[in-house]
């Protein structure tokens, strides 16, 4: 599972990021945009997370 991880986080935070970007389009209420924002952020750092050499091998 060495890279795929990493490419389903990334594509997770590029959909999230889109949903953030369409609900802003839309009007929606900020804490709904906060809330989208951020766990596009965390999948997005989890895939670069991933790919830091460390000890897991």
């Amino acid at each position: 599972m060495g890279v795929v991880l990493p490419v389903v986080l990334f594509a997770l935070g590029g959909v999230l990021i889109g949903g953030a970007w369409s609900l802003h389009r839309q009007g929606a209420p900020r804490g709904a945009l906060w809330i989208v924002g951020a766990l596009a952020v965390l999948a997005t750092a989890g895939g670069v997370l991933w790919l830091l050499p460390g000890e897991g091998g």
